[in-house]
């Protein structure tokens, strides 16, 4: 762990709003931009990160102390779904999960002196409960990204997850609206059929910033199903453009923090 320059979340109030596919494209478009960058599965009970990085049948090398994480697209990862098989479910209590997830954060060998990390990045599970609020104090966390769709129910529950970040003393760099717009793939008209501008309005209402609106498009859907990030595979897209900007603010704000904590203190006697 030390050897990782930043980690950070991203995280949801609610399954089901895109979270994992932001958290891997997020994590690729870093790597796009000349990072070293880590993603950890940490949805012990729908893991789903070996699928979409088209790594599922891999195996992590082990010397009974120390893992080697799966390297994907350049991406250092590790999964839980490298564990059991896809169709098994996890059928374990809150302990055990959050024992298993400290595991993967501090016997991974994500970065070592010689080839550190600069971000790792954690696909959080969705919701506001124990295992969230576990990871936030034991990751250490530089940051979170809530990931959101525009209807009135996913707002909700988007800023229970800004709470519990804030109450954890967790700095927020933004919120993304996934499926913000629907593009046909035939005639390339935008329908708004989860509503639109929901998550940019949170975010002003709150005062973070709004990181990207991505699309609702059907080659996301295909791209990440058959384990080719988006962003590699069609890099002129829209929501290609929408993910690799997203990334750049994640990154100018985590570097804007460092050198903010890095200041001197200055002391006036009067």
């Amino acid at each position: 762990m030390d050897h990782i320059q930043y980690i950070i979340a991203v995280a949801s109030g609610k399954g089901g709003v895109g979270k994992s596919t932001t958290a891997m494209n997020l994590a690729v478009a870093l790597s796009v931009m000349g990072k070293e960058v880590g993603l950890l599965d940490a949805d012990v009970y729908g893991p789903s990160q070996p699928r979409m990085l088209g790594v599922k049948d891999a195996q992590p090398a082990s010397d009974g102390e120390r893992i080697e994480p799966v390297l994907a697209h350049s991406i250092r990862m590790m999964s839980m779904g490298f564990m059991v098989e896809e169709e098994t479910p996890m059928v374990w209590r809150g302990p055990m999960v959050q024992s298993a997830l400290m595991q993967m954060l501090k016997q991974v060998d994500w970065g070592t002196a010689d080839n550190p990390l600069d971000v790792l990045i954690l696909d959080m599970p969705p919701g506001t409960g124990d295992t969230q609020l576990t990871i936030s104090q034991q990751a250490q966390l530089d940051g979170a990204v809530i990931v959101s769709t525009p209807q009135d129910i996913a707002l909700l529950d988007a800023r229970k997850g800004l709470e519990m970040f804030k109450k954890v003393n967790v700095p927020i760099l933004g919120v993304v609206e996934n499926m913000s717009m629907f593009c046909c793939p035939k005639c390339g008209e935008e329908t708004p059929i989860f509503a639109h501008g929901g998550a940019r309005q949170v975010a002003e209402d709150l005062g973070y910033p709004l990181l990207a609106e991505v699309p609702l498009d059907i080659e996301i859907r295909e791209q990440t199903d058959s384990g080719k990030p988006l962003v590699l595979m069609n890099p002129d897209s829209k929501g290609a453009e929408a993910y690799r900007g997203m990334a750049e603010k994640v990154w100018e704000t985590l570097e804007v923090q460092r050198a903010q904590a890095a200041e001197p203190v200055k002391i006036v006697i009067e």
